[in-house]
């Protein structure tokens, strides 16, 4: 018996996969538990064109973060922070810090996107790393300065 995968099941397949299982697991436990639905070939029209439009989407979604990041390579920001006399600064820099510095400069980045090498906590250089996509990362350098 074929069937679609509705989402992920363990030991069988990944969602929108077409597996054969014995027809008592696929009548009696997949398909009344809405892990799978029947095969039919009118079922496997409408995964292709599924899949062929969410593979579209994700091209767009991959094709805008590139453009994105080839224009932050060319991006330098300077982050103000209360600082001691040593250099060392009140706190540290954040995320959502580096978020509004690139919104002010004309860019939506998700915080939540935003990593850093070494924890900003003190005054000098740092290399903020923005996840845009799964496959395309970008290096944003920064310097936190004294106010």
């Amino acid at each position: 018996m074929e069937v679609i995968l509705r989402q992920d099941v363990k030991h069988l397949g990944e969602k929108d996969d077409i597996v054969v299982v014995k027809p008592g697991y696929g009548r009696n436990y997949l398909i009344p538990q809405g892990f799978a639905v029947m095969a039919t070939s009118s079922a496997k029209k409408v995964l292709a064109e599924n899949i062929k439009q969410a593979q579209f989407k994700q091209d767009k979604i991959k094709k805008d973060a590139t453009e994105l990041a080839a224009k932050l390579e060319a991006v330098k920001l300077s982050i103000g922070a209360k600082a001691g006399e040593s250099g060392k600064i009140f706190g540290k820099v954040n995320s959502i810090q580096i978020a509004e510095a690139l919104k002010a400069q004309g860019f939506d980045v998700d915080r939540r996107r935003i990593t850093f090498e070494t924890e900003p906590k003190t005054l000098g250089e740092f290399v903020a790393n923005l996840n845009l996509h799964k496959e395309v990362k970008v290096q944003v350098p920064f310097e936190v300065v004294a106010e």
